[in-house]
């Protein structure tokens, strides 16, 4: 009972705070990303950080959450081989980029619950990746400033799900 009164309330939480639009918008799950589309987004998010001269790690998870690949950049901090897969994760399960908890947190008050969310990273650099029209995956990077984070996964996210025209 208990569990379901802090689904329901939690749920009502989200909806007010992102609207019912974004719970309607949401897109569902495909199948889980291979290692080929895996590779394609690591490599595409690794040549734009070099590109820029940062040096970053760049995690792929599946629907699940698991690691499907992994690559960290010479040079890059250690802390963010953990961070870059908490990212993809946290973007991945709930479906949204993680500048999304960033820009709550930064808005503070009632928007600080995000905080008690468990897997929730309120730090730029985690998307979700979609094929098809549905989200295979997430990708999470890290390294740099958090703008950086963002573009580079960015361009990760694109070389599996190219921009509309």
């Amino acid at each position: 009972m208990k569990k379901c009164i802090l689904i329901s309330v939690l749920g009502l939480i989200l909806s007010i705070s992102f609207g019912w639009d974004a719970f309607a918008q949401m897109k569902a799950y495909g199948p889980p990303i291979n290692l080929d589309a895996a590779k394609k987004a690591a490599a595409s998010a690794i040549a734009e950080a070099r590109k820029n001269n940062w040096t970053m790690a760049v995690a792929i998870i599946d629907i699940g959450g698991d690691l499907v690949y992994f690559e960290k950049m010479d040079g890059t901090v250690t802390g963010s081989v953990r961070v870059a897969i908490s990212k993809a994760r946290s973007a991945v399960l709930f479906k949204r980029p993680t500048k999304v908890w960033q820009d709550m947190v930064a808005a503070g008050g009632a928007s600080l619950f995000i905080l008690g969310l468990e897997g929730a990273v309120p730090i730029e650099g985690g998307l979700p990746l979609l094929m098809d029209d549905k989200i295979v995956g997430g990708i999470g990077v890290s390294g740099g400033a958090t703008a950086q984070d963002g573009v580079v996964a960015t361009a990760g996210a694109q070389a599996v799900a190219p921009p509309k025209q």
